[in-house]
């Protein structure tokens, strides 16, 4: 964590070299949501790979950048794509922007993915704001020494999601009138798809949702102080007895279909913030 430290304030140094706003949000777009990024008032584009100690993206449908500038009037930084423990990382790594992120003024982290949905009610393209999650990704970023100037050694955990941005994000929806549901999302290292044994035990345990994501960066954010509003786009169906094969063209389509419903909650809740 000593070490961790020094690296945030190098990367933090980079960037403050072609952008000096004081950030109050972050936002990290997952798979096939990247659309969102043409919302922002751009002033500063890096590739990941010319950030100190930023893992590069190698995951479909990830740009790969990270953005500073402006969205629905606040000064956010935004990772164009997001990284992920079946790319190879170490969960300390992939959630190393968070930490970046909170160093660079955010005390918000508006986090979306794409997953699937376990719960019969859910339909493809709906939105599900994470109300809670489970952890089955068999890791965790906070292991190691503790460097209290990150965090507390033990972060609650009893509400990782405000309770505030999940009223104000469902409400939006339904001024909207479009579908989005409060569920528990299960974080699972990948990067195959679940059997479906594996679905009926998820279900079983609590889990309206399924994906390879999000879990690290929330217990980061939550560790450094930060609100989190988690954003689930239900990209594939997975109901076992009704299971068919699903391929990444198919994912990607869904997302784009949901991304302008996304848009409107993220965009809903900053103005609102």
């Amino acid at each position: 964590m000593i070490e961790l430290f020094s690296q945030i304030e190098e990367a933090v140094r980079f960037i403050r070299a072609s952008w000096q706003a004081e950030a109050t949000h972050g936002l990290i777009l997952g798979t096939g949501l990247g659309p969102l990024a043409e919302e922002i008032e751009t002033e500063c584009a890096i590739p990941y790979e010319q950030i100190p100690h930023f893992p590069k993206s190698t995951s479909i449908g990830h740009a790969g950048n990270l953005l500073c500038g402006k969205l629905a009037g606040k000064s956010i930084v935004a990772m164009e794509g997001r990284f992920h423990a079946y790319e190879g990382y170490t969960h300390r790594q992939l959630t190393f922007p968070v930490r970046v992120m909170k160093s660079l003024g955010a005390g918000t982290l508006v986090v979306s993915n794409a997953c699937g949905g376990m719960n019969p009610n859910f339909a493809l393209a709906d939105i599900m704001v994470i109300d809670d999650h489970i952890n089955l990704m068999l890791d965790n970023p906070l292991v190691g020494v503790n460097d209290d100037r990150l965090g507390p050694r033990f972060p609650d955990m009893c509400c990782p999601y405000d309770p505030e941005l999940i009223e104000r994000s469902l409400a939006i929806a339904r001024r909207e009138n479009f579908a989005a549901h409060k569920g528990v999302y299960v974080g699972v290292t990948g990067p195959n798809l679940e059997t479906r044994a594996e679905y009926r035990f998820l279900r079983t345990i609590g889990a309206d949702a399924v994906g390879m994501s999000t879990v690290p960066e929330v217990l980061v954010a939550v560790h450094a102080g930060m609100k989190v509003l988690g954003l689930s786009v239900i990209t594939d169906l997975c109901f076992p007895d009704s299971l068919h094969p699903v391929n990444i063209e198919e994912i990607l389509k869904t997302a784009a279909e949901a991304e302008p419903k996304l848009r409107k909650i993220v965009t809903g809740v900053l103005a609102e913030d």
